[in-house]
């Protein structure tokens, strides 16, 4: 009798193995098209990923109105130690599903469009999977793209805040900071990790006065339960005046042919997006507390 090894959703990477280290409704991005790759020799390649002049990216984009204010060169890198049941980005999970790009191509790239940023006022977005698995390649982009005067946004969970040194914040000009619950039991059946670092990292920011525009996706029969949605927007409010926006981004199945494309099993196979009344009469509990909430 056989048996068949199957990965589910909810299992983690464990953080202690070698691995360096979204954007929500989106079109297909350009994978890593037009940025040169490498295929250094193995001790060059770890010396490189360990000085941050190496990265894994998995795809980039340039949008507009998604992932922070004007037109964004939005970089996704590979690499995440959550496991969200409804992550419509599968395929960014692991490291080695990624490209290696060298973090002066990308700049390279990046101002090519400095004239757009700072015609639209938007600038670049440096998200995930998880971009603070790669503190080293994301401190090298964001002091890169500082220098050109070219803005910065981080899009991250918070849940390896820990790795954002006060200097790479320094440089940074919004955090996309992604509250996925508010109750310790939600956020460890959502993502297979704990609450408390995403938590810390939220009041670290607001205690240094980085901006933030904080995202929270409701999922029905998930993130919904209306104490979970109370202590989502409790805590929100608590950050003060460096929270400038909220995003309650409905749950959508964009995402599910990408689980099955990587042999995963995907739970939310029957769960359908909330209706347009549900998802606002969610935004009025963070707008009774003062909230600017999308």
């Amino acid at each position: 009798m056989t048996s068949t090894t199957e990965q589910t959703g909810a299992p983690v990477v464990p953080l202690g193995l070698p691995l360096v280290g979204g954007s929500h409704t989106r079109t297909q991005g350009h994978g890593t098209a037009g940025l040169e790759t490498t295929d250094a020799e193995r001790s060059e390649r770890l010396a490189a990923v360990r000085e941050g002049r190496l990265g894994s990216v998995h795809s980039w984009e340039l949008v507009t109105a998604v992932d922070g204010p004007g037109t964004r060169l939005t970089v996704f890198l590979s690499g995440c130690p959550l496991r969200c049941l409804y992550c419509h980005n599968p395929d960014t999970m692991e490291m080695r599903r990624g490209t290696d790009v060298a973090a002066d191509e990308l700049l390279t790239r990046i101002a090519r469009y400095r004239g757009v940023f700072k015609a639209t006022g938007g600038g670049i977005t440096i998200s995930g999977g998880e971009p603070l698995m790669q503190p080293a390649f994301v401190r090298r982009l964001v002091r890169g793209a500082a220098a050109m005067d070219v803005p910065v946004a981080l899009d991250t969970s918070g849940y390896l805040g820990a790795q954002a040194t006060d200097e790479m914040l320094d440089d940074v000009d919004l955090v996309l900071l992604d509250v996925k619950s508010g109750l310790p039991e939600t956020y460890k059946r959502t993502t297979g990790r704990e609450l408390q670092p995403t938590l810390d990292f939220g009041r670290r920011l607001a205690a240094r006065g980085n901006r933030m525009w904080i995202r929270f996706v409701l999922v029905p029969g998930l993130t919904d339960a209306p104490e979970n949605v109370t202590a989502v927007a409790d805590y929100v409010a608590s950050l003060g005046e460096a929270v400038e926006r909220v995003e309650v981004l409905p749950f959508h199945q964009m995402g599910r042919d990408k689980w099955a494309d990587l042999g995963m099993r995907y739970e939310l196979e029957d769960t359908e997006p909330p209706s347009h009344e549900t998802t606002e009469s969610v935004r009025d509990v963070f707008r009774a507390r003062g909230l600017t909430t999308f």
